[in-house]
């Protein structure tokens, strides 16, 4: 059985839209640590999954979470050095997880982001990083991500970009909603069949961040 992502390791997914790439990652996320350390979502499309996470937060970019729990940021367009100085805090503060919904709008000049996937492990910084286009996004994201969930991409410039790390024939056509899953550690490559639905992972948060609410 493939393992899922460790509280100090970081994933990487990637597909065009529509392929099942954001779902992939909140199943991803209502694996992970919620219970025990917060979770920031850098929600920059006002993803429609992503706000009917039951139990979820709304963070400001002033602020840092103290519990458990799922917070959600909506950056303005406008906002991108708010973004870089929250993730310095995070850096600083360690042991929060945070999540990326679409990594090219972080900016590739964004040096607390570049910290947080360099330095990560260290500091128990679990990171969940999206896009649809990773010809666009830092290369920091694709040297230093621990695992690779790739969905269809129709550009073959994306495809050769991930090819050169990961050993799977991004031309080849996988049913809808199928991955590849890129163990880098391991060097272990399956394909995964489609994550739960949509209804099915909002229930595990609502478990999940119910049962952390009650021990608080």
């Amino acid at each position: 059985m493939a393992r899922l992502p460790n509280t100090s390791q970081r994933l990487f997914i990637v597909g065009r839209t529509g392929s099942g790439k954001t779902v992939a990652a909140l199943w991803q996320l209502s694996e992970q640590s919620i219970e025990s350390m917060p979770w920031v979502i850098y929600d920059f499309k006002t993803d429609e999954h992503i706000g009917a996470i039951p139990g979820a937060r709304p963070l400001d970019l002033d602020s840092l979470p103290v519990e458990p729990g799922v917070y959600i940021v909506r950056p303005l367009p406008d906002e991108t050095e708010n973004v870089e100085q929250q993730m310095w805090k995070i850096w600083e503060h360690e042991r929060i997880g945070f999540f990326v919904d679409e990594a090219y709008m972080v900016g590739n000049d964004n040096a607390a982001f570049r910290a947080l996937l360099t330095q990560g492990r260290s500091k128990h910084i679990p990171a969940i990083v999206c896009s649809q286009r990773p010809v666009w996004v830092s290369r920091f994201v694709l040297s230093e991500s621990d695992f690779f969930q790739i969905f269809h991409l129709n550009d073959k410039r994306d495809r050769d970009t991930l090819t050169a790390l990961v050993p799977a024939n991004l031309g080849k056509r996988l049913p809808d909603y199928h991955s590849f899953y890129y163990d880098v550690g391991k060097d272990d490559l399956a394909e995964f069949s489609p994550v739960p639905n949509v209804e099915s992972i909002m229930q595990t948060f609502e478990r999940r961040l119910s049962r952390k609410r009650r021990r608080i």
